[in-house]
């Protein structure tokens, strides 16, 4: 599984790091096991990593718009997307302008600072 997740509920928090060959459909699934658990509207941080993932510029915009219908049916949490490499970060950017929604979202370099930021944002989902 090329995404690992873990949700902590106590927390209102989900960290997610996508490892190997992350595909659309490992997003997707990621996608669906938050929501199910109940965790769209929780912090989330996002660990891309220094290799981008599989996913082509069309299917991180189609993902993004993904989010923002999450978002027009309830709550989305604050976002940390953490890129490790430019072209990591590239890829967020292109997820990130997509997936514009009534929340905070930040990309950054390294997950310490990611999880500094997260923190000062409101976990209560409103």
């Amino acid at each position: 599984m090329p995404v690992h997740w873990t949700i902590s509920h106590p927390a209102r928090l989900v960290i997610a790091v996508g490892k190997d060959d992350v595909k659309v459909q490992d997003i997707e699934q990621y996608f669906t096991a938050v929501t199910t658990e109940g965790a769209m509207a929780y912090r989330k941080i996002f660990e891309i990593g220094a290799e981008p993932i599989a996913v082509s510029d069309e299917d991180l915009k189609r993902l993004g718009q993904r989010v923002v219908l999450y978002a027009q049916h309830g709550q989305v949490g604050a976002l940390a997307l953490v890129a490790g490499s430019d072209a990591s970060f590239a890829q967020a950017q292109i997820f990130a302008t997509a997936a514009m929604a009534e929340r905070p979202l930040q990309i950054f370099r390294e997950m310490h600072a990611a999880r500094r930021w997260l923190d000062e944002q409101d976990s209560t989902g409103s």
